[in-house]
């Protein structure tokens, strides 16, 4: 009888990409699980140290011998800017955990997709023809529908997922600029880096002593921030993004089981509406892009 490790490596290319990525939605979701229950005692600031500290004192452990020479870099000015951009997603995204519903705030984060099609028209001089445009479209109007502007405190709350989506979609652009000159470990190690550096900074205007238990799942969530990017690495190594990116959208799933386990949370109708127009919006963008092109089609 093999192994699960046998199985797994009899797999094709396709499908164990596939497997990477389902794990990593799950891995993200789990860290975001970690640092909403932490932000119930613990300021923003601290939990975002956290998260950048023990990810980077995991990394100095796997690559002390080589991080020299991974952190030379053809763009630095480039590298900074991307690790500054999720340094910055990374604490709106806890400020926003903080008062949302977990599921809601992912939900409103799947629109990055989608923005990123978007920005890369100014950004990047893509062509996107009218039904890529339909599916952006289809996508605010999911994003519309979730945050529902005007009916109330939660609605401004909103805001800060929204703008986590903007962020984030501008961090994927840069990073595929990147990914022609700089290895994605270099990659890595600069996004480390320059939050440890941000987090430490502020940490002392905003430190609390944590308990034991608080301890713990700080050091889980550094070590959760790691497994997902290497996950998320491993799935782009053996897959196409043709392959695993719609595999991204089951961290709604994902958020809502886990979001009503722990926190007994569960999105209102609405939600589950505007998650699936941006899931819809999302999938025929995707499907635009690398299944239904024809030569020299823009749409």
């Amino acid at each position: 009888m093999k192994t699960p490790l046998a199985l797994f490596a009899d797999l094709s290319d396709s499908h164990r990409g596939i497997l990477w990525m389902l794990l990593t939605t799950l891995l993200f979701v789990f860290m975001d699980t970690i640092a909403k229950y932490l932000t119930g005692t613990y300021p923003v600031p601290q939990i975002t140290w956290a998260r950048y500290a023990f990810h980077a004192l995991a990394l100095a452990v796997l690559f002390r011998r080589r991080l020299p020479a991974l952190m030379r870099t053809k763009r630095l000015g480039l590298q900074i800017l991307r690790s500054s951009l999720l340094f910055s997603a990374t604490i709106l995204s806890f400020f926003a955990l903080r008062v949302m519903p977990l599921a809601d705030v992912v939900a409103i984060w799947a629109i990055t997709p989608i923005l990123v099609t978007a920005f890369s028209v100014p950004l990047l001089g893509e062509r996107v023809g009218p039904r890529r445009w339909a599916g952006v479209g289809a996508g605010f109007v999911g994003a519309i529908i979730i945050i529902r502007p005007g009916m109330g405190v939660m609605q401004a709350a909103a805001i800060l997922p929204a703008s986590v989506a903007v962020v984030l979609a501008f961090y994927h652009l840069a990073t595929r600029a990147l990914s022609s000159t700089d290895s994605s470990t270099t990659t890595i190690v600069y996004t480390v880096i320059v939050g440890l550096l941000v987090s430490t900074a502020a940490v002392p205007f905003y430190w609390v002593t944590p308990d034991a238990s608080a301890w713990i799942l700080m050091v889980v969530l550094g070590l959760l921030g790691m497994a997902s990017h290497f996950s998320l690495i491993k799935s782009f190594e053996v897959a196409t993004a043709a392959t695993v990116i719609p595999y991204t959208y089951t961290n709604l799933i994902w958020a809502t089981v886990v979001g009503f386990v722990v926190f007994g949370d569960l999105p209102d109708r609405w939600t589950v509406i505007g998650a699936g127009v941006i899931v819809a919006g999302g999938l025929y963008i995707f499907h635009r892009e690398h299944h239904g092109r024809r030569p020299r089609e823009t749409s």
